[in-house]
């Protein structure tokens, strides 16, 4: 975990969230950070009708919330993947922390220039990349290579990933079998593994 995010986790109060806790929903009033600790936690939107697409998945080092210092309403809606231990820092102690820590002042701002570089990138993705395109890029954006092997460590089911892409699973299952079939990847427990560079097109 960084430095400056640990400083920052020291500010907050620690508290335990089960799987599938949400913890910020899209709409309401903000106050809080959260400092993921452990555990995963997806950022996402949803519709009435239950329909939903994951912005990003985060993971202990990293942090959510950040964006409620605007004193606007929460932009999107913040779950657990796993149960998780977060660091909950108030607007007041965030502000004080940042007052006394320039250097956590650029690592906010490197930080949100960060996510809005990926945020541009979906936006991109979804607007001139077919379904194809979106999961390719998307699976090689989370393969990390250990032993030899391109591999996505993090458990990622077909409806995880249709919910990142914005389409079927339905869709995302036919695409895995075509692929699997033709020898780029394969499935070993709840890990995914490249064996070949992905087609440009599908």
């Amino acid at each position: 975990m960084p430095a400056v995010v640990k400083a920052l986790a020291a500010h907050g109060i620690v508290r335990d969230y089960p799987k599938n806790a949400i913890i910020i929903t899209e709409g309401d009033p903000s106050d809080s950070l959260y400092v993921i600790l452990s555990g995963r936690v997806k950022v996402y939107l949803s519709e009435a009708d239950g329909k939903e697409i994951i912005l990003d998945v985060h993971g202990a080092g990293s942090y959510v919330g950040e964006m409620a210092f605007d004193d606007q309403p929460r932009s999107a809606s913040v779950m657990t993947l796993e149960p998780c231990k977060l660091s909950v820092v108030t607007q007041s102690r965030f502000r004080e922390f940042l007052k006394h820590d320039p250097d956590a002042v650029e690592h906010l701002i490197r930080s949100l220039i960060h996510r809005t570089r990926i945020a541009s990138e979906n936006v991109r993705s979804l607007a001139l990349l077919d379904v194809y395109g979106r999961v390719a890029r998307l699976l090689l954006d989370l393969a990390e290579e250990k032993d030899g092997r391109l591999v996505i460590a993090q458990p990622l089911t077909r409806q995880d990933i249709a919910h990142r892409v914005g389409c079927s699973r339905e869709m995302i299952s036919r695409l895995f079998k075509d692929l699997i079939a033709g020898g780029y990847l394969t499935i070993e427990g709840n890990r995914i593994f490249l064996k070949r560079t992905l087609p440009n097109r599908w």
